[in-house]
């Protein structure tokens, strides 16, 4: 007998709950399956599921429940801004807090104005990306030190037809190495302190590449490093913005005043209040 749409996704929220998993889980993944928009998804729960999508559809169900496998990698894509951006276990998950980096990015950006970006630690180029295409007058540069996440980020970049520049190497350097110069430097680094990936789900720890998760010195030893090297890659006057911890904005604020004492740092909060971005303007040292 033939399940109904309802049917299929009352079993998988009940299954996700019973097994502490998010239930909206069951949600994304069956639209996934049945290859239809939000509002179709939502129209036709009474319709009848082919028996050979709902097989499949629990398989991964199971599969996320009994292993902690991120749905975007069962799917092969995250939605960012907008868009699908292709991600896997080589790249970090987009998470929405990024898209706040993002909008803060386009809004220091005078229309018309020719501008050159940097983004420090791509990953699967959605800052980069997303930039390059809201943005027509920017030069974008993209910096990975993965050369299986630059291979991400650039098929991300060809398939949403956006131009930019993908370079690889360790944070800033292979940007300072071709004397390249930008006026906006950004970055969403690694940032969790080691001795926090105990805390971490299993969706997270045991699938976001570690290089992308975790850094030393409590979490701060990226932003240290991009800061030093930002001497030789920021025009004078330029910007800086980081996304960080929700207990790191004092310290990256400090560790940018300590290389450029005259600019204007800000910490920004996030839609649930937390701090989330620190902005850096004027950087003169």
């Amino acid at each position: 007998m033939t399940q109904k749409q309802y049917e299929v996704l009352q079993w998988a929220s009940l299954f996700l709950e019973k097994n502490n998993r998010e239930v909206r889980v069951a949600e994304l993944l069956l639209q996934y399956h049945l290859n239809v928009s939000r509002t179709d998804f939502f129209a036709q729960m009474r319709e009848g599921i082919p028996a050979s999508i709902v097989e499949k559809f629990r398989a991964d169900i199971e599969k996320h429940v009994k292993t902690g496998i991120p749905i975007q990698h069962l799917m092969g894509y995250e939605l960012f801004y907008g868009r699908k951006f292709q991600v896997n276990e080589h790249v970090l998950i987009p998470r929405p807090e990024t898209e706040e980096l993002v909008l803060h990015v386009i809004n220091q950006i005078e229309k018309n104005s020719p501008v050159t970006i940097v983004d420090i630690g791509t990953g699967s180029g959605i800052i980069a990306i997303t930039l390059a295409l809201e943005i027509p007058n920017a030069t974008v540069y993209a910096i990975d030190i993965s050369e299986k996440a630059l291979e991400v980020a650039k098929r991300n970049a060809e398939a949403l037809h956006a131009n930019v520049n993908f370079l690889e190497g360790d944070f800033l350097q292979p940007f300072v190495e071709r004397n390249l110069k930008a006026d906006i430097a950004v970055s969403n680094p690694p940032y969790i302190a080691e001795e926090e990936q105990k805390t971490l789900a299993d969706t997270v720890v045991n699938y976001d590449p570690e290089l992308a998760l975790f850094a030393e010195d409590n979490g701060l030893a990226a932003y240290k490093k991009i800061v030093a090297q930002s001497l030789g890659a920021i025009r004078i006057g330029g910007h800086m913005a980081f996304e960080i911890g929700h207990l790191q904005g004092h310290a990256v604020s400090e560790l940018i005043r300590g290389i450029y004492p005259s600019s204007n740092v800000t910490v920004i909060k996030d839609i649930n209040g937390k701090d989330r971005i620190v902005s850096a303007s004027n950087l003169t040292t």
